[in-house]
């Protein structure tokens, strides 16, 4: 086994984000176009995006602002952003930051558009001064820069070579759920420090949920239901209140940082707690967790390989599965247990939508995280769902790339449809 591909594709894949990951990948590509013009007095700011992107940033709330929009990341990113800190662009907003930016869209200086493309992830920023101009394209990766325009001359272009490759034209084809499983159990625990910082990141943001007030406090409110008597302190409801409490944080604008499985805040939160509950109610050893954790992190990205970065499905389906796999193992479960697990996670949770980020984002997570904790039960006592119903395959492997067909041949025509939702719809 080459260790080495699998510590490294730990190093990609789990990156600390500051906010849902969408809105800051178009302040870091406003900021990184800011940094390539001449003079201070910005007159234009454009961005056109594809309709995943605009989908997943009209409505979650940017950290420190209190409010949300396309328009206000770019403006954000072109006030104060900071493109050398990647999806952590916005750390250390000022109060006057985020007035100048506010100022930037009353003035009409931002403008958004959507943009046809075989790109899921595909953000253009052009911004402009008296002086000179700027443009630059994100594609296929959050912080994935495939264009840099400035003044007319071209300072980078890969775009034509990452035609729609939503992997980066990473490798994939080493990972299979056997392969994974064999890494977590043999791999040096000193290795896995990514991981550990994960499981404090991650937890950090999740006890200030539910200390708090956030957004629709999912898991706040399961946390006082079990105090009040009307839900019980058991595996379940534990695993979703400390995971629901995370997102309900994340998606209403807290500053704490997360660490963020596959391109997803969301994901890594919902891959990583419910394992981390798990652990505290199981007491079990640290070894033990970091080895769940890990198992269940390289399950979602294995899944999230074959999804693609940004679908019309949930990706709380993968985040979820990764999970259940991690509970399974700690509930005793092998290498056969942690197979059923995936096939009862997709015969369950696969036909959950993805209506954009926002905070009911934290009522899926925590039906996933329920689903999670249920197929990881029912895999441990042998009962796996039948090769014979719906996507479901005889062997997990397979699928997973039902799933993978799924969520990229049906995506487009579902994705037009929720955007067209979305955009149209008359509030209040």
């Amino acid at each position: 086994m080459n260790y080495k591909k699998y510590l490294d594709l730990l190093q990609k894949e789990l990156v600390v984000s500051l906010g849902c990951t969408e809105p800051m990948a178009i302040a870091f590509a406003a900021a990184l176009a800011k940094k390539h013009v001449q003079g201070e007095n910005i007159t234009t700011v454009k961005v056109l995006a594809s309709a995943n992107i605009i989908k997943n940033a009209m409505a979650v709330a940017i950290p420190g602002t209190n409010s949300s929009g396309v328009n206000l990341a770019a403006a954000l990113g072109v006030v104060a952003g900071d493109c050398s800190k990647g999806l952590e662009v916005l750390q250390g907003l000022s109060v006057q930051d985020i007035k100048k930016a506010k100022a930037m869209i009353e003035k009409k200086i931002v403008t958004v558009g959507v943009v046809e493309t075989s790109h899921k992830l595909y953000i253009e920023v052009f911004v402009e001064t008296p002086q000179s101009y700027a443009k630059v394209i994100v594609a296929d990766e959050h912080t994935q820069v495939v264009f840099v325009e400035a003044s007319g001359q071209v300072l980078f272009n890969t775009l034509a070579e990452n035609e729609a490759d939503e992997d980066g034209g990473y490798d994939h084809s080493f990972l299979s759920i056997d392969s994974i499983w064999n890494f977590a159990q043999s791999v040096n625990i000193e290795e896995l420090e990514i991981i550990k910082q994960a499981i404090e990141l991650n937890t950090s943001i999740a006890l200030e949920g539910l200390a708090n007030a956030y957004g629709l406090q999912v898991g706040k409110t399961m946390r006082e239901s079990i105090q009040k008597g009307f839900l019980s302190d058991d595996l379940i409801t534990r695993a979703m209140a400390l995971t629901a409490a995370a997102s309900d944080a994340r998606m209403s604008g807290s500053t704490f940082p997360v660490m963020s499985n596959s391109g997803s805040g969301n994901q890594g939160i919902s891959v990583t707690l419910p394992v981390v509950a798990a652990g505290e109610k199981l007491r079990i050893s640290d070894e033990q967790l970091i080895r769940a954790v890990t198992l269940s992190n390289l399950i979602a990205i294995h899944i999230k390989s074959k999804m693609g970065r940004l679908s019309a499905l949930c990706g709380a389906i993968a985040s979820g599965t990764g999970a259940s796999c991690g509970i399974t193992y700690l509930l005793g479960g092998g290498k056969e247990e942690i197979k059923a697990a995936i096939q009862n996670m997709q015969g369950n949770a696969t036909g959950m939508v993805c209506d954009g980020a926002k905070v009911g984002c934290a009522l899926k997570i925590s039906t996933c995280t329920s689903a999670a904790v249920q197929s990881a039960i029912m895999a441990i006592e042998g009962k796996v769902i039948q090769g014979t119903d719906g996507i479901i395959e005889g062997n997990a492997e397979q699928t997973i790339e039902n799933l993978g067909r799924l969520a990229n041949q049906g995506s487009p025509e579902m994705d037009r449809i929720i955007l067209d939702i979305m955009v149209n719809k008359q509030v209040g």
